[in-house]
């Protein structure tokens, strides 16, 4: 068996075997991608009537969404845009709930209060997300097998573009590789539409594979920063911790501080504060220098008592500008995942490419079946074994019937 042939072979049993869960994480992420944007036609909460005055400090808005929060405390507050409502909440990862309540940030009225719960599917962009990450299925089970689909489709794009490597670069078999014909019959259609769509699509489904590998495997994640960096090890994100045997009492006032000179310092479009809620919890603060993206930000840690920075030297630490390519690369990876690095345009081609890796199981399975029982048609075996087929010669009379009725 030549090197085609066995391209070939794993090509068609790869995809059988892995086109269902290709379809459920394709579909789901292509609905996810504008997640943020149709959130917004239906919840007018995110939104307030802009103002000249400055918003409250952290301190105050932790203050008067404290009745709000169902007794659990704030440990993160994000400022929007000056038409966005602030957000109060507390997350427990552990727990895999959280409380959310949108505020007012000029006046510090509570506009909508949130409860969420990561299990639950009633939000719908919640269950759209359980889907895309582990199909429905608990955590521990559902998101290695997206890993492995996700790692076969990968292959799957590899070998369907040399599958698809034109023999000759001659018009006649070029035009084939690149174009769909639509006035074909259904079976060339449906060819096109994988072979064709299948090309289109093959570097923004490999960027979007690839970035999605990240984080279903950590072998992955780490040899991925040491290709980029050229060799350096990636220090694994930690959370930053205060000083424990430092003696002293924690001022809240010292949030409205830093935020204050942060906010001076940093061109800011969004911006998230850390509240510690134990001693050994410090003061934090994620700067977003650009809007609806995450990659772009200036990431701060403080002790709690003595406001010291802490740093982990992680790819996601300190200032965005201050960052190696590894680690600006290795910020951007959720945003070229969603495809929201370069805003609508990319979100758009990342929706488009989504949806056609949705259907690309779909147009496989369809070319299999049809040559498959295609054989099984032309291939029946006589009734009786070593009898020949013969033909029947038909009666003068019975063809001119047939044609008398045809005309």
């Amino acid at each position: 068996m030549n090197f085609k042939k066995i391209n070939a072979f794993l090509h068609l049993w790869l995809g059988l075997g892995s086109g269902l869960i290709v379809f459920i994480v394709s579909i789901t992420g292509c609905i996810y991608v504008f997640e943020k944007e149709i959130r917004s036609l239906y919840e007018p909460w995110q939104y307030v009537k802009p103002q000249q005055e400055a918003f409250l400090l952290p301190t105050q808005l932790a203050g008067l969404a404290g009745p709000n929060m169902g007794g659990v405390k704030p440990n993160s507050i994000r400022y929007g845009q000056k038409d966005e409502a602030v957000t109060v909440s507390n997350f427990n990862r552990k727990k895999g709930t959280s409380v959310v309540v949108f505020m007012n940030p000029y006046n510090g009225k509570v506009i909508h209060t949130e409860k969420k719960n990561r299990k639950s599917n009633s939000d719908f962009f919640r269950f759209i997300l359980n889907g895309h990450r582990a199909l429905w299925l608990p955590y521990p089970i559902g998101r290695p097998i997206v890993g492995a689909a996700v790692l076969i489709f990968v292959l799957l794009l590899l070998s369907g573009i040399i599958l698809w490597w034109p023999k000759k670069w001659i018009r006649s078999i070029r035009d084939k590789s690149f174009k769909i014909k639509w006035n074909a019959s259904f079976k060339r259609k449906n060819y096109d539409l994988h072979n064709v769509l299948g090309f289109y699509t093959f570097l923004f489904l490999l960027i979007i594979s690839l970035t999605g590998l990240v984080y279903s495997y950590k072998w992955y994640s780490k040899s991925l920063y040491w290709l980029s960096s050229g060799g350096k090890s990636m220090k694994e994100f930690k959370r930053a911790v205060s000083d424990t045997t430092a003696t002293g009492t924690f001022k809240p006032g010292d949030i409205d501080q830093l935020y204050h000179s942060i906010v001076a310092a940093d061109k800011t479009e969004n911006i998230l504060v850390s509240l510690p809620e134990k001693p050994s919890d410090a003061i934090g603060f994620v700067v977003y220098l650009k809007a609806r993206t995450l990659y772009k930000t200036n990431r701060y840690s403080f002790d709690q008592l003595s406001l010291k920075p802490i740093t982990d030297g992680s790819p996601f630490s300190g200032k965005y500008a201050d960052a190696s390519a590894a680690d600006k690369l290795r910020r951007m990876n959720y945003d070229l995942h969603i495809g929201a690095i370069f805003g609508i345009p990319t979100k758009i081609l990342a929706f488009l490419a989504s949806l056609i890796s949705a259907s690309l199981p779909i147009t496989g399975f369809i070319i299999w079946y049809g040559r498959k029982f295609k054989k099984k048609k032309k291939g029946g075996k006589p009734s009786i074994p070593g009898a020949k087929k013969t033909v029947v010669p038909v009666p003068q009379k019975i063809k001119r019937v047939e044609e008398e009725l045809v005309l």
